[in-house]
């Protein structure tokens, strides 16, 4: 006897909600009975799937579990509806605007014991997934420093929050997550060249309770596009291009140099390079397909919980107040 399909809801249809609806449609097992979005269906992704006004009016039909895709200062208010409702939720990142909307998400859902998580799909990405598991089988030895790149134009979708919510909080969650490890202290510069009332450009500097250092450059000012995470450790290093989901080895080199100029240096030389071969699956379908496993009742599905991302909001947080001060900002989070 074939299991029931999950029935499911989406929150928003917008810019990013558009590929939700795509693989929510597509997605085995379950159906997506519904929509809700008071902008209408502006890509017209929904085609046969109902287009509702508001929150309750999609909560009324009861769905199995829900996607919340709206603007991040409508996800505290939106969550807060769906947890009332005893209805499981996938969030997208950030989890909340700030950091007490976080913490009132993340008590909504946990004292109700409902399924919820956030969509910090950098985790799902297969360069960063195979990265994680080579680094935690020790093929790194010990890992010095995490740096990250992610940089582009200006996406138009954007409008509530600057560039440190929106994009650095994929890499102050990756960097947590593949170094199994969380931040202590925070220093930030931000600037704001665009003409807007949020930032759009951060440089970062952190230390991680394992001694390793983390700095990420992040701005919506270049017309590169750019997606990169490196991992350097003693026995070399880890660069992840999460646009291509590409990862690749650079080993320390054991070949003695002769020549004088450059023998002097008392460092690393350059070994080989290892591109690997792994399966390249849509981050965004590995995420749906690990949401609905969890709200189905598998417990090893590896979500990102909602403590998780209320972290990432917190030294979200800590990074702006340190580029706002000026000063090195400890950490203690959960």
């Amino acid at each position: 006897m074939s299991k029931p399909r999950l029935r499911a809801g989406l929150i928003g249809v917008g810019a990013m909600g558009r590929h939700h609806a795509r693989v929510l449609k597509a997605l085995d097992g379950v159906d997506l009975i519904a929509a809700a979005d008071p902008g209408g269906d502006p890509y017209g992704v929904l085609a046969d799937v109902p287009l509702l006004p508001d929150v309750q009016s999609l909560i009324a039909l009861n769905p199995d579990y829900a996607v919340v895709v709206c603007p991040t200062a409508q996800h505290e208010p939106v969550a807060l509806q769906l947890a009332e409702a005893g209805i499981p939720a996938l969030i997208e990142k950030p989890l909340a605007h700030d950091t007490p909307a976080a913490h009132c998400v993340v008590e909504a859902f946990e004292s109700r014991g409902l399924v919820a998580a956030v969509g910090h799909i950098e985790r799902y990405n297969p360069a960063l997934q195979s990265m994680r598991t080579r680094l935690e089988a020790g093929e790194l030895g010990d890992v010095f420093q995490v740096a990250t790149r992610r940089q582009g134009p200006f996406p138009n979708r954007i409008a509530d929050v600057g560039v440190v919510k929106d994009l650095a909080t994929h890499d102050l969650d990756l960097t947590g997550w593949v170094t199994g490890t969380k931040y202590t202290s925070v220093a930030a510069k931000t600037a704001h060249r665009s003409g807007r009332p949020h930032e759009d450009l951060v440089t970062v500097l952190g230390e991680l309770d394992s001694g390793v250092i983390a700095n990420h450059l992040v701005n919506w000012l270049s017309p590169l596009k750019e997606r990169v995470s490196i991992v350097t450790g003693e026995k070399g290093c880890f660069v992840a291009d999460t646009l291509t989901a590409d990862l690749t080895f650079f080993a320390n080199g054991s070949t003695r140099t002769e020549w004088d100029a450059i023998s002097v240096f008392r460092g690393v030389s350059e070994g080989d390079m290892t591109r690997y071969a792994i399966p390249k699956r849509e981050p965004l379908v590995l995420e749906h397909e690990t949401f609905r496993d969890a709200v189905e009742g598998k417990t090893d599905a590896g979500i990102v919980t909602l403590r998780q991302g209320l972290r990432a909001v917190m030294v979200a947080e800590a990074v702006l107040d340190s580029a706002r001060t000026g000063a090195t900002l400890p950490l203690t989070l959960p």
